[in-house]
Formats: C-alpha cells, structure tokens, sequence
C-alpha cells in the first residue's frame, strides 16, 4: 500500500469537499490515486458536500439536551431543506451528537470561525503578539507563530472545528457533511445556547446583598442604645431628697430659745408672790 501524505489528503479534499478521514481511506483503498480516490467518494455519497452547501436550507428542527444531572442544557438549530428529511431520524440523531458536544466542550462560543467577530481576533492577536517568549524573535518568525497560534485559539471557539467526541479523528464539521451526504440535502447547524446552573449570578450577588445589608437597620435597639439617658434620671430622684434634710436643722434653734426666755419671767413673778 501507497503511503499518504497529507499534501495529498489536502488536494483531494479541496477537489471533492470531503472529510480528511474519508479523503484518507479513499487515497488507501486506491494506493494514492486521486483520480481513482474522487470517483471512490462519488460512490459513497461523500463528494457533493460542498455542492450541496450552496442550497440553501430553512427547514429544520430545535433539539434540546440535558446533561446528567440537570446542570447543563443545551438548545441546537439544525438547518436542511425540507421537512421530510426534518422529520428524519438522521438529523435528529445528528441534532443529538451535536448538543451532546456542545454540552461538553465549555469553551465553545460560535459555531465556525467566520462567525467570530474580528474585534475577537483582534483582541487575540494582541494577547499572543505582547507575550515575553516572543520577545526575542525575529519579526517575520514572531508573526507566524502568533498567526498559528490564533488560528488555534479561534478554532477553540469554534463548534464545527472542534474534533467530534465519540471519534476524535474527525471534526463536527466532516460529522455534519458525512450526514448531508447520507440524507442527499445541505444540512447546517444554525446557532445554539448554551445554559449552566448559577452561570452569571456572580454579577447580581452585590444587589442581592444590599438588601441583607439593609434589613439589620430595623434592629432599632442601635438608636435605642442610648440608654445612657439613664443619668439624666438619677439626678432628678436623689436631688430632690438630699435637699429637705439640709434645710430642716437650721428651724429647729431658732424655736428652743425663744421658749426659754418666756419660761424665766414666769418662774422669777412666783417668787416674788
């Protein structure tokens, strides 16, 4: 058997639109014979992806999932161009893997790379151009290797470049095109959201604690502390009984020598009697 090189996978992918699986086996099953290899994905079915592609597609079904748990759910639009292939269990399957991949993959946002806004790659290439081990290398050197190095950041964000999760030797995107060959329709996964419990309500703690913060001032005993009022009664109740005592001593004098003198004159008239 003909080795295979990947300048060939690349050409004979380019030539028929297929997966870089299916090019690979074709260019196996035909000891590297392009010509042979295109006429082998005719045969599957494999090769009019990309026609199909251009057709445009406005069926189509809504798919949701739940991941173990109910802590993650997804919600998918899975394009095609008529309701009998909407109504078919292929697409529903591939609705399903789909969800099921973006259910596991967090740092997914778009569905392709066209649908990154460029302010994204810009920001990205910022990043990547300002780190330290970039530093030293020539200018033409740094540029590629930050170019690459985008490229993969993005695909990160990207669904159908993500490599699909029950084979990872092929891509979303080549799971998507292997369906819309099988269903003979341009299949295409629209948009998708992508829910997690608590996700966001970091934001909403601070308004949610304002009130919590609020509802202590009702404890009024704070302004009802001021019990140290209390000194203001004190003086009031023991001023008022520490002054009769003072003013009483100084009458009683003044009473008992009057009654002296009176008593003299009466005693000294009996002895002269």
């Amino acid at each position: 058997m003909a080795e295979i090189t990947t300048q060939q996978v690349q050409e004979l992918r380019a030539r028929t639109g297929a997966g870089i699986k299916d090019c690979k086996k074709a260019l196996q099953e035909t000891n590297g014979d392009a010509t042979k290899a295109a006429e082998y994905l005719r045969q599957k079915g494999l090769a009019s992806a990309v026609k199909k592609a251009s057709r445009v597609a406005t069926e189509g079904i809504v798919h949701s999932y739940i991941h173990f748990g109910a802590r993650i759910g997804v919600l998918v639009e899975v394009n095609c161009e008529t309701d009998f292939v909407a109504r078919r269990e292929e697409l529903k399957e591939l609705a399903d893997n789909v969800a099921k991949q973006i259910a596991a993959c967090p740092n997914v946002e778009y569905v392709s790379t066209a649908d990154i806004p460029a302010a994204i790659a810009d920001k990205e290439r910022e990043i990547e151009a300002g780190k330290d081990d970039l530093a030293n290398k020539p200018e033409a050197i740094r540029d590629k290797i930050v170019q690459g190095r985008i490229e993969k950041r993005l695909k990160e964000m990207a669904l159908l470049d993500q490599p699909y999760i029950k084979d990872q030797s092929i891509t979303v995107d080549e799971l998507v095109k292997t369906t819309a060959a099988k269903l003979s329709e341009n299949i295409k996964v629209r948009r998708f959201v992508r829910f997690v419990v608590g996700e966001g309500t970091e934001e909403e703690v601070p308004s949610t604690s304002v009130p919590q913060q609020e509802a202590p001032q009702p404890e009024a005993p704070q302004p009802e502390a001021p019990q140290p009022e209390a000194p203001a009664e004190g003086p009031k109740a023991e001023a008022p009984a520490e002054t009769p005592p003072a003013e009483a001593p100084p009458a009683a004098p003044p009473a008992a020598k009057p009654n002296a003198s009176k008593s003299a004159p009466k005693g000294g008239k009996k002895k002269k009697k």
